[in-house]
């Protein structure tokens, strides 16, 4: 049998200068900011020990309490959770920048309807499905700074982007509303609301009234 040839391997000594520099720093600031990285990480995990003994509920069902659905955006001001009160279980929270109803969007529901099924439900018929906007979106600059990519996240051409839309959300969640009606892969019997949450305030506004997304 062939024998493999060796291989010589050559290893480095680390030292100070091998780690990237902080621009006007050197070594200290890049390790303190690892330090305070891995601080986050213990910290959330000790909470995930506080939340397995006090609030874990093994007897939950893929299928949320309320037959609630939910499409928001991934800022971090602007939680389902927190500003609806929800609890583990209570509802499906689809997350995206700008809380748009964009081509994965569409995808991930078109799975969870499979999911569904799979576990013995129906996705439509006495599900609530929630379209949350917010002001001040971090998804604005990018009308300016990388509208091409900001194209391709909505699913359009660079050319037909509304600048009015991407800055307005209320008249956004009014646009991808009528995108969900208009779309006649999902569900009629989905009870669909157009909610606008402002961050100033912490509040959330009905903008489309609770309708049927189409009747059936």
């Amino acid at each position: 049998m062939a024998r493999l040839p060796s291989v010589t391997r050559r290893v480095e000594v680390t030292t100070w200068s091998n780690f990237p520099a902080v621009p006007g720093e050197i070594g200290v600031p890049f390790f303190a900011e690892r330090v305070a990285q891995m601080n986050v990480i213990d910290t959330i995990l000790q909470r995930n020990e506080t939340f397995s003994k006090t609030d874990f509920n093994k007897d939950l069902k893929i299928v949320p309490s309320t037959k609630t659905m939910i499409i928001a955006c991934v800022d971090s001001r602007v939680d389902p959770a927190d500003i609806f009160g929800l609890k583990p279980g209570d509802a499906v929270v689809i997350r995206n920048v700008g809380g748009r109803v964009d081509p994965a969007t569409l995808r991930t529901m078109g799975m969870l309807g499979a999911v569904t099924k799979a576990s013995g439900g129906v996705l439509g018929t006495g599900w609530n499905l929630i379209v949350l906007h917010h002001t001040d979106c971090g998804i604005k600059p990018c009308l300016t700074h990388a509208p091409e990519m900001l194209a391709t996240h909505l699913g359009v051409e660079p050319g037909s982007i509304d600048a009015g839309e991407i800055n307005d959300p209320y008249k956004s969640i009014v646009s991808d509303v009528a995108a969900l009606k208009a779309n006649p892969k999902f569900p009629g019997g989905f009870l669909v609301t157009g909610i606008v949450y402002d961050v100033d305030t912490g509040k959330a506004e009905v903008v489309v009234p609770s309708a049927l997304l189409r009747p059936e």
